[in-house]
């Protein structure tokens, strides 16, 4: 079963990567950038069909090494 975590930083945590990007951006001429928060995806292989015990295998992954969810969200979804 695929599955794809997707982890970004919590509203109010300073993103200074995204500020970099945003500033980037700008310089390149890209216009209409307001802000940029930058994120981490990880596209992952489950064994097995159920997607209640996939769920709950990426949870423990996320908040054990994915994601620190002091600063961090995470959001999982499950594919087929």
């Amino acid at each position: 079963m695929k599955a794809r975590v997707t982890v970004t930083l919590k509203s109010g945590v300073l993103d200074p990567q995204g500020k970099a990007i945003e500033g980037a951006l700008r310089s390149l001429g890209v216009a209409g950038v307001a802000s940029v928060r930058q994120g981490k995806v990880f596209d992952i292989e489950i064994e097995g069909a159920e997607a209640a015990r996939a769920e709950a295998v990426l949870k423990d992954a996320a908040e054990k090494l994915l994601a620190n969810t002091v600063i961090e969200n995470y959001r999982i979804e499950i594919g087929s």
